[in-house]
């Protein structure tokens, strides 16, 4: 009967509860992997996956488009200090958008991704799930494909007295069942040599 020591991947990729959520994003998206284990002091602390980045990215507010306090532009404070035709001055732009956020100086000098990127400053312990689905070594790939099946997840823990062994994946299972490592042959006279009169 096969077991998860006999397809786990044995050499996991962790990531820290420190790491932001962009380098977490472009760690797992770099090695086409779509989740990994969060360890801190060498202790699974949870899981985070592609899907916690992107469920946390859709709940969070965006940088605001507009001001709808704001009717007149002659109300700030550096309206005045440019004609019709001229670039405004930066510090317009910064009362402008005082309220939203991290300081406009800070997102307009960010050269990488959008003016306010909530990926650098939030952490994968703010997106991870905490819930870990773990088995010993010695579990069936049959019974490990029920657990997750169950819980509707893609991804399950080799663990042993808590200590991190391995990782076994939805691809690693699909894998094994195209390579016939799950299909048993079932004699119902006994062997095939029986059947053959040997």
């Amino acid at each position: 009967m096969l077991r998860l020591q006999d397809i786990m991947t044995r050499d996991v990729v962790t990531v820290s509860p420190e790491l932001s959520l962009r380098d977490a994003m472009e760690l797992l998206t770099s090695l086409h992997i779509s989740g990994a284990p969060v360890v801190s002091r060498g202790k699974v602390v949870g899981v985070i996956s592609l899907t916690d980045l992107a469920e946390l990215a859709a709940t969070a507010p965006g940088v605001p488009t507009q001001r709808s306090d704001v009717t007149q532009l002659d109300e700030f404070e550096y309206a005045s200090e440019w004609r019709d035709g001229e670039e405004p001055p930066a510090a317009y732009f910064a009362e402008l958008w005082e309220d939203a956020g991290a300081d406009v100086v800070e997102r307009m000098a960010e050269s990488m991704g959008p003016v306010w990127n909530m990926l650098e400053e939030l952490t994968v312990a703010e997106a991870m799930s905490s819930k870990v689905a773990a088995l010993p070594a010695d579990t069936t790939v049959e019974h490990a494909a029920e657990v997750m099946r169950r819980a509707s997840i893609h991804r399950i823990l080799v663990m042993e007295n808590g200590h991190l062994l391995g990782l076994v994946t939805t691809t690693d299972i699909t894998d094994a069942v195209a390579d016939h490592l799950l299909t048993r042959q079932v004699y119902v006279f006994g062997s095939r040599a029986a059947e053959r009169g040997a």
